[in-house]
């Protein structure tokens, strides 16, 4: 360009958008700006307002061209669209159109020209005024980067635009995927979507806030010139993909706490995808000491539940259906979900007998002990899977009686275990070990408490004439 040529360039803007702010404008050039940061690996972006109460949004790139303002699409950006906040090159058009609607100056410098804004007759036709680039020398040659000067916008014109981005949020990271960052929703105000750093919804009802890195086609196409407003169909895919490539422990407990409140209906949206719920108990399970049960086992299995607690497990209450789904299920490192029915088990397999030798019995219980073969004799000897008959002064706990067993049949080591304070009576004794006989004999598990009462008493007393006899 000549030194002392001044052209006009008509910016042919046919849409106005009618809904957009200085905000919006002031939005556009901050990601311009930061645009060309990310392209050329620049100095980091200033935001100052000068002794003149001039705004000024300065980045240090290559310097914007009276060219820029003929682009409808930014190849450079389309090639690097993971880098960059924006694509449309009409984003800056719109708001330099906006700015002058409302009211509002700018002056853009850069090594190859500065800019101004003016209505003036379209070429050809006097008759018509319409907005054009006022494009002059560059009054700084040797500028490095872009100086966009604003005035007529107000510090909160300024300040709510920024808003718009990720960047000058402080919203924390709490966990980045492949997808993008989920981040902790700030106490006050709804959760934010952004996409690469950009604002674009806002939710009521979402437990994080989202910053989306990896669009899909469909977030492609919805991401229009207004860019905000884009429904949740869009995103919803991405949100999901983030929280099950998740691992982090902040995010799954925050879901499973959520969990809890769905019989209340104060849960956010996020567990309503199940398979977020599911991934977000097999995180905390692999990190945490937890126990996942329903309501109504935190009433029926109460001596069970407080088992647990006692031994510094939290436990955490989900729906039935989603304790379902957690049957049989591995955490995100191979480990069992750990539901009532494992933590169960896990406790059984830890528990500690206090096995008490023969010797060390009183002769009355060693009277007792000592007729195991003859009791056994009333229902057809030991069955060859019994290597040993044990006894020991503790017991593991009975969760569905409340109270400790009285035996039991460990089939994995082929013996059974029965209570020192069995040994008191020739009945009680008789009764547990008939009773732990027909266990290891018919491989059965016991089907209810109740069961199990009615077949110790049934022996007992099919046994009672037999057994009175040793006495």
């Amino acid at each position: 360009m000549s030194q002392s040529v001044v052209r006009k360039f008509d910016l042919n803007i046919e849409k106005i958008l009618e809904g957009w702010e200085l905000r919006h404008a002031i939005r556009e050039v901050l990601a311009n700006a930061m645009d060309e940061q990310a392209l050329t690996s620049s100095e980091d972006i200033k935001i100052n307002k000068d002794s003149k109460g001039v705004w000024h949004v300065r980045d240090y790139g290559r310097g914007l061209r009276y060219e820029h303002l003929t682009q409808n699409e930014n190849k450079e950006k389309l090639r690097y669209e993971s880098k960059v906040v924006g694509k449309f090159g009409v984003g800056l058009k719109d708001a330099l159109a906006t700015l002058h609607r409302r009211g509002a100056s700018v002056v853009i410098k850069s090594k190859h020209g500065d800019i101004q804004l003016e209505m003036t007759s379209k070429h050809g036709f006097s008759d018509v005024a319409t907005l054009h680039a006022v494009i002059s020398p560059p009054g700084e040659p040797k500028q490095i980067g872009t100086d966009v000067a604003f005035k007529g916008i107000s510090d909160g014109d300024m300040a709510a635009a920024k808003k718009f981005f990720l960047k000058f949020s402080n919203e924390k990271i709490l966990d980045s995927t492949q997808y993008g960052q989920i981040l902790r929703r700030t106490q006050a105000g709804k959760a934010r979507v952004y996409v690469k750093g950009l604002l674009v919804a806002e939710e009521e009802d979402f437990a994080f806030s989202y910053n989306i890195t990896s669009l899909t086609a469909a977030m492609n196409k919805a991401l229009n010139r207004e860019r905000t407003n884009v429904g949740r169909t869009a995103y919803a895919d991405r949100v999901k993909a983030m929280l099950l490539a998740s691992d982090s422990d902040e995010v799954a407990e925050t879901l499973t706490n959520d969990l809890t409140r769905i019989e209340q209906g104060t849960n956010r949206d996020e567990v309503k995808w199940v398979d977020v719920a599911i991934h977000a108990c097999q995180i905390l399970n692999a990190k945490r000491k937890v126990v996942f049960v329903t309501a109504d086992q935190r009433t029926q299995a109460s001596d069970a539940i407080d088992h647990a607690i006692s031994d510094g497990y939290k436990v955490v209450t989900v729906p039935e259906n989603i304790q379902e789904r957690l049957r049989g299920a591995r955490d995100i490192l191979g480990n069992p979900v750990r539901d009532l029915e494992v933590f169960q088990t896990e406790f059984a397999a830890s528990f500690e007998f206090a096995f008490v030798d023969r010797e060390k019995l009183s002769p009355a219980e060693r009277r007792v002990f000592d007729s195991q073969a003859e009791l056994a004799k009333l229902v057809g000897g030991l069955p060859r899977e019994v290597k040993e008959i044990k006894i020991s002064e503790t017991m593991r706990p009975d969760f569905a009686s409340n109270g400790d067993a009285a035996g039991l049949w460990e089939p994995h080591k082929g013996r059974i275990i029965i209570k020192r304070s069995q040994l008191r009576s020739l009945e009680g004794f008789a009764g547990t070990l008939l009773h732990e006989i027909t266990h290891a004999r018919s491989g059965c598990e016991d089907v209810t408490r109740e069961f199990e009462n009615e077949l110790t008493v049934t022996l007992g007393r099919a046994s009672a004439k037999a057994i009175s006899h040793l006495k």
